[in-house]
């Protein structure tokens, strides 16, 4: 398993703001990726501040846990193959994978979460474009969720004064207006009358 921190300011768009930013990502290659999100029926994960999803590719999956810290998240990645993330899904459990998911099952334990009702609470799928700046990693992000599509900006730093600098002047230079924006989780949830 992999950890990494995740320090990240984002942004979401108007279609027109989208448009523009499109002509500066034009040369790379989009990527489509789903994340399939997973919590308990009463929202244990969310009420503990945690999201937990397997996001599938093309050709790879990997499961993800994300536990909030002082600055940012801890991301904890865990490789998965296609089939895999697909015999997880299918059985709509994480229960009967404890070899391959060990480690993530491991973090769940230190709360209070009765595993076994963990269950997929439905899907986002993102078409992306990224690729690193001099100001960080930059996305840009078409969102399809429950019959909504939402655009988005994310910027991932290093260092989170710096960043939200870096972040802010981009906005300035480019005329795009900053707009709140609530993580992918927390606007899927939203949309299937979890959250308010």
């Amino acid at each position: 398993m992999k950890t990494n921190l995740e320090i990240e300011y984002k942004t979401l768009l108007s279609l027109s703001e989208f448009d523009q930013l499109s002509k500066r990502f034009n040369h790379i290659k989009p990527i489509r990726q789903t994340n399939h999100y997973f919590d308990t029926p009463d929202l244990k994960l969310r009420k503990n501040k945690l999201s937990l999803r397997i996001r599938t590719f093309s050709d790879a999956a990997e499961m993800t846990l994300k536990i909030p810290q002082r600055v940012g998240n801890m991301e904890h990645n865990l490789a998965l193959t296609s089939q895999q993330a697909t015999a997880i899904l299918e059985a709509d459990s994480l229960i009967g994978h404890d070899v391959l998911i060990q480690s993530m099952l491991d973090l769940l334990g230190q709360y209070t979460i009765d595993i076994d009702t963990i269950h997929t609470l439905g899907s986002l799928t993102t078409t992306r474009r990224e690729y690193q700046t001099t100001i960080g990693l930059m996305a840009l992000d078409r969102n399809e969720y429950t019959n909504r599509v939402d655009y988005e900006l994310e910027l991932e730093v290093e260092d989170a004064g710096l960043g939200e600098q870096n972040f802010n002047t981009f906005l300035k230079e480019n005329k795009i207006e900053y707009r709140y924006a609530r993580s992918k989780v927390v606007r899927f949830l939203e949309s299937i009358g979890k959250m308010s």
